[in-house]
């Protein structure tokens, strides 16, 4: 038998807004120092180093958690889609690359899918952290949706006066 430990955790979450979409939601994903208004677990949220809305952009996340340093891998304004890695943290991420995708869906709406590949997080198990991920995915879009729909989404975005 593999030595299971060794083995690379995947997962992926789905929330589905059907009030919003793509095109009004996908500008809250790409805002990438934006974190801190729509994870509920994130109480600080800023660009370290990089220019905002290109590949190399590192964000600090800091919260109820702990905090993480964040990098910008790949952001494609066109198809709704980025990908980050979470590089020093004090949360236990190792090598944990995320992509979340922004995609309309028939008959209206849409959907944002976060997938992601992470080693194994000591003290828990991959069902947790899918479990920890959808649990967010869901908040988060339920926040981005509200965002959208209160009107407070647009270029000045006050998601608390909403």
């Amino acid at each position: 038998m593999a030595d299971e430990t060794k083995l690379k955790w995947e997962g992926k979450a789905t929330a589905e807004l059907k009030a919003s979409t793509a095109e009004q939601i996908w500008p809250l994903i790409a805002e990438f120092c934006n974190l801190d208004k729509f994870f509920p677990s994130v109480d600080t949220c800023y660009r370290k180093e990089g220019t905002p809305g290109e590949p190399g952009l590192v964000r600090y996340c800091e919260g109820k958690m702990g905090w993480a340093n964040e990098k910008l891998l790949t952001i494609d304004p066109v198809n709704h889609s980025l990908s980050y890695e979470v590089m020093e943290n004090n949360v236990g991420f190792k090598n944990y690359v995320a992509t979340l995708n922004v995609l309309p869906m028939e008959g209206g709406g849409c959907k944002i899918e976060w997938s992601f590949v992470s080693d194994p997080i000591q003290g828990l198990k991959v069902e947790d952290l899918v479990s920890l991920v959808d649990d967010t995915l869901q908040f988060m879009a339920k926040k981005m949706e509200d965002a959208v729909v209160c009107g407070c989404a647009g270029s000045k975005l006050d998601v608390e006066n909403c």
